[in-house]
């Protein structure tokens, strides 16, 4: 304040100090990104949308918050536009955890690759193998039992 009145008084007319946020700096500072292209806070994107951690991970990009971040000190505002990409693709994949079948035999997805549509299969025989999600002949879907594994007339 002492400065605002100081400038008001120096220059002879009305000063307005504002505080903007880190994000809004770079937008009026910053000029280039790490990918070599301007920052995208300067060139297209109009409004700041949330980024979360949860983006960086569907994205398999590194969790140190040093590379991630932009330059505004915040998670990359790339991480949130490519976020709906990412999620649409897992999506139409199968999910960790269920059962498979392909043209090479039964298996578990232990793991997915969303850009390329492959997943890391463990076989019946526990061979681990890269499938395409565009050879998977049928999933398996497992129903949970409920109660105990035998039925509550058979008990004695």
């Amino acid at each position: 304040r002492a400065l605002v009145k100081r400038l008001a008084h120096e220059l002879q007319t009305r000063v307005e100090m504002r505080q903007i946020g880190v994000r809004d700096e770079a937008k009026l500072l910053a000029d280039y990104g790490d990918c070599g292209k301007p920052v995208c806070c300067n060139t297209h994107l109009m409004k700041m949308p949330p980024v979360s951690m949860k983006m960086a991970k569907l994205q398999k990009a590194t969790l140190d918050p040093n590379k991630i971040s932009g330059r505004c000190g915040r998670l990359k505002c790339c991480l949130r536009y490519e976020a709906d990409v990412y999620e649409e693709h897992q999506r139409s994949l199968p999910r960790i955890g269920v059962d498979i079948v392909t043209a090479n035999g039964r298996g578990r997805v232990l793991g997915q690759e969303v850009l390329s549509r492959q997943l890391v299969v463990q076989m019946e025989d526990n061979r681990r193998v890269m499938v395409h999600a565009d050879d998977v002949l049928s999933v398996i879907r497992r129903t949970k039992q409920v109660g105990g594994s035998t039925p509550p007339s058979e008990k004695g």
